[in-house]
């Protein structure tokens, strides 16, 4: 699909790479040279999200960006053509490392769901990962001490909710609208972010993500869920940097709690007054902490 805004057009010029995943176009940006960087998006967002730290980075290192499949410019398939679950997700960024080639140790950057995805590969490759930067996102269960929104339980679990997701787009509407706190988005960047998600049948994925939240023991992904808890262990030397906004109505202060307790040597800068879209809202003051932290924790130097 292509996006007639001028907006987009100067805030994304980027080459559009597509892998073949089983006939299935998986999209993905692949800009700049050296140590790789993997960044992963959420729900609903696509990889429009991360336009500029790559921007910011791809003089130093290797940015590789997907759209998981139903997401932002891959393709956007029907349940009988893909399972929407975690752990398919998984496997696909595991396809598209491979098929990439990546020597060097990876450092994953990591927001809302795209935290699940990319820690559950990590557990599947622990001597892969070279660095951590998490940005408002979970690889844990819900804490104890958080209760999941009521939006959020009425969207997974209500034909309403079903109906006002796929329907009227307004998950990604509603994320755009709240997301961010500091300085709400222009209608014309909101635009952007629900662009992708234009009609009911490419509102699959936005839906299916919300429904596939695993809360409860017999839910699909729970138990890789424990499996990526349990093994958050194994990264707590690595150096992790943590961006939050700490308005984020979903990922509050509840989960930068948890993350504080898994990895309590990580490197936090917290903001009061953002919230989801923390590299939207507090842009200016977070590229140079990522910056900074990947050039203070260095690995060796490489080619592409």
């Amino acid at each position: 699909m292509e996006i007639d805004s001028a907006l987009f057009k100067s805030e994304y010029p980027f080459k559009n790479n597509y892998f073949d995943l089983n006939g299935l176009k998986y999209h993905y940006l692949d800009e700049g040279q050296g140590d790789p960087v993997v960044m992963l998006h959420g729900n609903p967002s696509w990889s429009f999200y991360y336009r500029h730290l790559v921007r910011e980075l791809r003089s130093d290192y290797r940015l590789i960006v997907p759209d998981h499949i139903g997401c932002g410019l891959s393709d956007k398939p029907v349940d009988s053509q893909y399972s929407f679950t975690l752990e398919q997700r998984v496997d696909d960024l595991d396809a598209l490392i491979k098929n990439l080639k990546l020597k060097k140790k990876i450092t994953l950057v990591l927001h809302d769901w795209g935290g699940m995805i990319g820690m559950a590969w990590a557990i599947r490759h622990p001597e892969r990962i070279a660095r951590l930067v998490i940005l408002n996102t979970a690889a844990f269960h819900l804490p104890a001490t958080k209760k999941i929104p009521l939006v959020l339980k009425i969207c997974r679990n209500t034909q309403l909710g079903a109906f006002l997701i796929q329907g009227f787009n307004l998950f990604a509407r509603g994320a755009a609208w709240v997301g961010c706190q500091r300085q709400r988005m222009s209608s014309e960047l909101r635009k952007i972010y629900c662009s992708p998600y234009d009609n009911w049948q490419h509102r699959v994925a936005t839906l299916r993500f919300v429904q596939n939240i695993p809360l409860q023991k017999n839910d699909p992904g729970y138990d890789l869920i424990s499996q990526v808890e349990d093994g958050l262990a194994n990264f707590a030397e690595l150096p992790i940097c943590i961006c939050w906004g700490e308005k984020d109505f979903v990922f509050d202060l509840n989960f930068l709690a948890e993350w504080k307790k898994h990895f309590p040597q990580a490197e936090v800068h917290s903001f009061a007054d953002c919230g989801h879209y923390i590299l939207e809202d507090a842009r200016e003051d977070i590229l140079p902490i990522i910056r900074n932290f990947l050039q203070d924790n260095p690995l060796p130097k490489s080619g592409r």
